[in-house]
């Protein structure tokens, strides 16, 4: 079962505005601000669709790493509960190649990777090895994949509404505001009101850390959507080497083949790696094709279609994809 037209036309307009007021929606979907906003509860409380905040952080320190992983076959699912409970290892899925799980780990520096994450998943009974590569240059994250299901006209009015993004403030904001933040990657449209029901802050007080959250433009928002239901529902990662003049190149090429979720280079066994959402399994020999006809020298080490997806950005999924609701939400930053 696929998403219909106008759940997929509402989440579309929320990967592009994560936080766009029910009223402005309503001025590009031509619909009620008060059916939409029910509509959107319906595909949240269904698990369909969710909008998450995460950390940006600074980009010379943050550390973006890619950890294949095995597991005693017997231990698996108490192996992917104790990596899920891992704030860092923000995403977790199973892996139809040579390794068992692969981990997305994003820490705000090389240290506290090395020192933080590493012992703790040296730590876990029944993981029985690992490695790791580590993004040097991300051409493209998820936050750009988009559904593409609004109409030209419907694109139209959204840049007539669309406004300039909002200046940023003078550094993050204070540790003492971290009940803010991980309620937003709770529910990323969360409003003042329903942060301070959350945590018990005062209203007022609520408003005005949330407002000094969202100005700090340390948080990017992300509105996710259940990959089963997307029309997309097969997931591949290619592992490539890539000559080193190719890359920016490389990585242009496959915007426009376009459903790319992922366009990294990296360290490891190969220097390159790329995750698209596919229509089925059989388009990977086109992609494949297309790729290395227009990237003059790449060769493809490997390509990987991924079994489950366990964690997306925090978000611990059901089998079919869906959010549980259940969220691990970031780690406080060290005082």
């Amino acid at each position: 079962m696929d998403l219909s037209d106008d759940d997929r036309a509402l989440i579309n307009l929320l990967q592009l505005a994560p936080r766009i007021s029910w009223t402005d929606a309503a001025a590009v979907l031509d619909r009620h601000p008060g059916t939409l906003a029910a509509h959107w509860q319906r595909l949240r409380a269904g698990g369909l669709a969710w909008i998450t905040a995460h950390l940006l952080g600074d980009p010379d320190e943050m550390t973006l790493s890619f950890v294949d992983a095995d597991c005693e076959l017997s231990r698996r699912q108490e192996v992917e509960d104790a990596l899920c409970a891992i704030p860092e290892v923000v995403s977790l899925e199973e892996s139809a190649r040579n390794r068992d799980l692969v981990l997305t780990v994003v820490t705000q520096s090389w240290a506290a990777f090395t020192r933080t994450v590493l012992p703790e998943l040296a730590q876990i009974p029944g993981l029985v090895r690992y490695q790791s590569g580590v993004c040097t240059a991300l051409h493209t994250g998820a936050d750009a994949w988009e559904l593409d299901a609004l109409s030209p006209q419907q694109r139209a009015r959204f840049r007539k509404i669309q406004r300039p993004p909002a200046g940023t403030s003078a550094g993050p904001p204070p540790s003492s505001y971290w009940p803010i933040v991980q309620e937003l990657s709770r529910n990323g449209r969360a409003t003042a009101t329903e942060i301070a029901q959350a945590t018990g802050l005062h209203p007022v007080t609520a408003r005005r850390q949330l407002n000094r959250v969202l100005e700090s433009g340390t948080l990017a928002f992300r509105c996710e959507v259940a990959q089963d239901y997307s029309g997309f529902p097969v997931s591949c990662q290619w592992f490539v080497d890539v000559p080193p003049d190719q890359r920016l190149h490389a990585a242009a090429v496959l915007r426009q083949i376009g459903q790319l979720r992922l366009c990294a280079s990296t360290t490891g066994t190969s220097n390159f790696t790329f995750i698209m959402w596919l229509r089925s399994a059989s388009n990977v020999t086109d992609i494949e094709a297309d790729f290395l006809a227009a990237v003059p020298g790449a060769r493809i080490v490997e390509s990987s279609l991924t079994v489950k997806f366990v964690k997306r950005v925090g978000w611990i999924l059901n089998t079919d994809t869906t959010a549980t609701g259940e969220v691990v939400v970031p780690r406080p930053p060290a005082v």
